[in-house]
């Protein structure tokens, strides 16, 4: 399960056998939620998040969504 970062207790990582399309998962707490990430960030599910928690998650993701798409290119291609 390749990490892609970590901040502020939200947890950001693939799962070693992933598809398209480009996506990433997020772990805080007992939530997890997924976000699509190819041309924009898109909550794709999510389950035991808050409102606030999947608002920040995301917030998180547009900040890296770089970095998201590298790792993505690093770790599944």
């Amino acid at each position: 399960m390749p990490k892609v970062f970590e901040k502020d207790g939200y947890r950001f990582f693939f799962y070693s056998n992933e598809h398209r399309p480009i996506h990433v998962h997020v772990r805080y707490g007992q939530g997890e939620a997924v976000f699509n990430v190819a041309h924009e960030i898109i909550l794709r599910e999510s389950q035991g998040l808050k409102v606030r928690e999947l608002a920040k998650a995301q917030e998180l993701a547009e900040e890296n969504r770089q970095l998201i798409i590298r790792k993505w290119h690093e770790h599944l291609a």
